[in-house]
């Protein structure tokens, strides 16, 4: 057996090792409600978040870590010292609980080897696994070219105010990933974009005759819009999200159209129509927002490009995405091959790192949604993938 597979076989002994210790305090976690609440001192998304974040950073610290709190925004425990580091970024934050649970959703509920709660997939029960992980490699005492963080999001759920704070105050990693999509190793997401149709309250029925004929009354591909765009590994356009409201007068003025200055004068009270676009890699937010521009202003109405994500993309064979592939193939026995991905994670917004893990393949429909679950056997898999790819990182 060469060096490399003994250290594997020894990163992954450490977790069988410490599977319970993993559990329990997966499940410790998981009893936090989380979800995003009103802002207090040191507690920049309430008072749950904060107890989750603390809770991170306590359970780091007992493992032999040592720890950074950046004021209540977001959090890292870190072994090994150096300038440029690797990472692993999660959340601790959650969406609401919903309705339909069987089981109180902050219980940590567990049986026949599954964990129902909030936050158990996603985020609390991969991010924990990213612990272990790296406490495997910390407890082998494995020499390392570059440092590893483990990163505690608090506002991945709403709006990623807790990245912004720490990329202000840190310089992003060389190489990473998020827990916090799907295997194998997704080496690209779609792009991301919210755009906002405008009208004035004089142009009611004009309003409602273009969102309904360009959104609501028509297929979610943006067919009928000019922009239905197709890829072969990341399939066809989406819209979704529809959401109705007023625009502020403030937001006067023409500007760009179509580039987040569109108005209308000093008219107040517009009518405005959100949707959520969700786009394949090989197009451009302009490429999308000229059609949808030249349509609008046609009726008399403005296009307003609210928020765009451009896709993240990274070449399947770069050492990156191959580390982790390797790590997954090792654990699983399964194909490895990278994909690609329609969500949006960290990974739109942290340079360096690409979507991994932690749900399988076959695995849908469980994060945000009632009776969330993830199974021990699943927890403790993980783990094993994330020694593995957090060791190989920090070779590179």
């Amino acid at each position: 057996m060469d060096e490399q597979n003994q250290i594997d076989r020894k990163l992954l002994d450490y977790i069988d090792e410490n599977r319970d210790r993993l559990i329990e305090h997966v499940r410790q976690m998981v009893r936090i409600d989380s979800v995003e609440r009103e802002a207090r001192d040191g507690a920049p998304f309430g008072a749950g978040v904060k107890e989750a974040l603390d809770l991170a950073l306590s359970i780091s610290r007992e493992m032999g870590f040592e720890t950074v709190n950046l004021d209540g925004y977001i959090g890292y425990a870190f072994y090994g010292r150096g300038e440029d580091y690797v990472c692993a970024m999660g959340h601790v934050d959650v969406v609401p609980v919903g309705e339909g649970w069987r089981e109180p959703p902050f219980s940590g509920y567990m049986e026949n080897g599954v964990i129902y709660s909030r936050g158990v997939l996603d985020n609390k029960g991969p991010v924990m696994a990213c612990l272990y992980g790296l406490a495997a490699v910390k407890a082998l005492g494995l020499t390392l070219r570059h440092p590893v963080r483990i990163i505690f999001g608090c506002d991945e759920e709403t709006g990623f105010e807790d990245l912004r704070y720490y990329l202000s105050k840190e310089k992003p990693p060389v190489y990473g990933f998020t827990p916090d999509c799907k295997y194998p190793v997704v080496y690209s997401e779609r792009g991301r974009a919210v755009v906002r149709i405008i009208g004035t309250r004089e142009c009611l029925g004009t309003f409602f005759d273009f969102v309904n004929k360009y959104f609501i009354g028509a297929g979610n591909t943006g067919d009928r819009l000019g922009i239905d765009y197709y890829h072969e590994e990341y399939g066809m356009m989406e819209m979704r999200g529809y959401r109705l409201g007023l625009e502020p007068g403030g937001n006067a003025g023409h500007g760009n159209a179509g580039h987040g200055n569109a108005g209308h004068g000093n008219t107040e009270n517009m009518v405005s129509f959100d949707a959520t676009l969700s786009y394949p890699g090989g197009i451009t937010i302009r490429e999308i927002m000229k059609p949808i521009t030249e349509k609008a202003e046609c009726c008399g109405l403005k296009a307003k490009l609210v928020q765009n994500y451009d896709p993240v993309v990274f070449a399947k064979d770069t050492p990156m995405v191959k580390a982790m592939q390797d790590s997954y193939e090792r654990v699983t026995g399964m194909d490895g091959t990278p994909v690609t991905t329609t969500g949006g994670t960290y990974a739109k917004a942290m340079p360096g790192i690409v979507p991994f893990g932690p749900s399988f393949p076959g695995q849908k429909g469980i994060s945000h949604n009632p009776n969330e679950w993830m199974t021990v056997d699943d927890l403790v898999t993980n783990a094993k993938i994330y020694a593995l790819a957090l060791y190989r990182l920090a070779q590179l």
